[in-house]
């Protein structure tokens, strides 16, 4: 009986410690380690419990998912990050994923949320299944666009747009929400690409990585688009000459 205490005592120390780990590293609390042996590095983190970060008007807040509900979604997830080779991850700062639930920013919610000064990605796996794919590519290139800003500059890509197209302030001031491949381009996949020029690269992006023969397609007719995916893959190349869409 003393010797099932012991091990009980240990195993409570250790998930504690491992978790006290995990938040020195990254600042989310109540998360534990689901697979730290992805064969590009990535540790995958879930959520114990309900979390929240951030400040009061800018928080992040998700929360639990049983182990079935993860297990239902994780090999479509890990099938997707394994596209990234280590290197290429090193470049972009990504390291941990985290796996919850009804994620939101300040109330709104999100299907991830990137944060590559942490090394971080925030995934929401019940997000709806036409787009979660993509989503996960999508956000992403948002860690790809925060560590190479000077490559991926706002300007150069409105200037690819027509002279009258103005995007939204950010993605939130907008109502373009739809993520819908979109009949008649004209330049754009998606409602959504029209928000903000960051959400419309990452919406080409995305596309390149799930569905890359469709949206060629599309530029038969559409020399915006065409621009835009040459833009795309000429400086994703940049950081990684070998890197395959």
């Amino acid at each position: 009986m003393k010797f099932s205490k012991f091990i009980l005592l240990f195993f409570i120390l250790i998930t504690s410690a491992n978790a006290n780990t995990i938040y020195n590293l990254i600042k989310i609390p109540n998360l534990e380690i689901y697979k730290s042996d992805s064969i590009n590095g990535i540790k995958y983190l879930k959520a114990i419990k309900p979390f929240q970060v951030g400040v009061r008007n800018d928080n992040v807040t998700c929360f639990n998912s049983n182990n079935k509900s993860i297990k239902k979604k994780f090999n479509l997830i890990e099938k997707n990050l394994n596209r990234y080779n280590s290197s290429f991850l090193n470049k972009i700062n990504l390291k941990y994923i985290v796996l919850c639930e009804n994620l939101s920013v300040s109330e709104i919610s999100a299907a991830g949320v990137p944060n590559y000064k942490k090394k971080t990605l925030i995934i929401d796996i019940n997000f709806n299944d036409d787009y979660f794919e993509r989503v996960i590519h999508h956000e992403i290139f948002h860690l790809i666009n925060d560590s190479y800003k000077t490559i991926f500059l706002d300007s150069k890509w409105q200037s690819i747009n027509s002279s009258n197209f103005k995007y939204a302030k950010c993605s939130t001031c907008s109502n373009r929400l739809n993520l819908e491949l979109i009949d008649k381009t004209e330049g754009f996949l998606t409602e959504y690409s029209m928000s903000t020029a960051s959400e419309d690269m990452a919406e080409v992006f995305s596309f390149l990585m799930t569905d890359k023969q469709k949206i060629e397609n599309k530029t038969r007719n559409d020399q915006i688009l065409t621009k835009k995916i040459s833009f795309i893959k000429k400086n994703i190349l940049k950081i990684d000459k070998n890197f395959k869409f």
